[in-house]
């Protein structure tokens, strides 16, 4: 199982060889929405230093100053909220989210290639769905004049905005990537890069030692270039 990613992982992704451009409008589609995705994650990296800061804040004034206000947590929840559903799509972009693989090495190439599509798909179905929802809280917030029910009382058509646009990134990103895993099969549409966090980092250092990398063949049916062994190499291997 593969999730999330880590600092020193997302750095050895800035060193990488650049990616092979998807041809036509759709490779258009793809850069553009790369640029907006590397902004998202600006914002959003700022948005959780912002809600860090206001918690800090909140116990600076409530345990030491004595003067406890009701702002800080919804503000901290709208950033925290901003943060999560942005950078959504940029997450799905590197195939970052919760991936179980405990099927991969038991179907055929053919299998996991379907196995993958299908997975997008019924991903994509229910993102649209939440999409739709978090629009229509959004309409209804904003014609309603809803308001929070604290003293604070900011209005709600904030966290569903970013709800909604958030679902929205997410949702054109896996129509991106099903349209490439389409066209040009699941390499094109990230299947074939490294997973990002731990995981990464051990299967990087492996495929570095060509002694130590594993036997076997690529999940999509593509064999792995460094398991053959490197004549180069003298001696006993550690």
């Amino acid at each position: 199982m593969s999730h999330a990613f880590d600092a020193a992982s997302a750095a050895a992704e800035t060193h990488a060889a650049p990616e092979p451009r998807v041809p036509g409008l759709l490779g258009a589609f793809d850069r553009s929405l790369k640029a907006v995705n590397h902004v998202i994650m600006l914002l959003g990296g700022g948005a959780l230093v912002c809600a860090c800061l206001v918690l800090s804040y909140s116990v600076v004034i409530r345990y030491v100053l004595h003067e406890p206000t009701d702002w800080q947590d919804e503000m901290a929840v709208f950033l925290i909220v901003g943060a999560t559903f942005f950078s959504a799509a940029a997450v799905q972009a590197k195939r970052g989210h919760v991936a179980i693989e405990a099927l991969t090495g038991f179907l055929s190439p053919r299998a996991n290639r379907a196995r993958l599509l299908m997975a997008d798909v019924v991903s994509f179905v229910f993102v649209v769905f939440f999409a739709w929802k978090s629009w229509t809280l959004l309409h209804e917030a904003w014609v309603d004049g809803q308001v929070s029910q604290s003293s604070w009382g900011p209005p709600l058509w904030i966290p569903y905005v970013l709800m909604a646009v958030g679902m929205s990134l997410l949702g054109l990103q896996f129509a991106l990537q099903i349209a490439e895993e389409i066209l040009y099969g699941a390499e094109k549409a990230g299947w074939a890069k490294p997973k990002i966090g731990l995981g990464a980092d051990i299967n990087r250092d492996v495929h570095g030692r060509p002694d130590l990398t594993p036997e076997g063949t690529h999940p999509l049916g593509d064999p792995l270039g460094n398991t053959r062994p490197d004549t180069k190499i003298t001696g006993s291997h550690r």
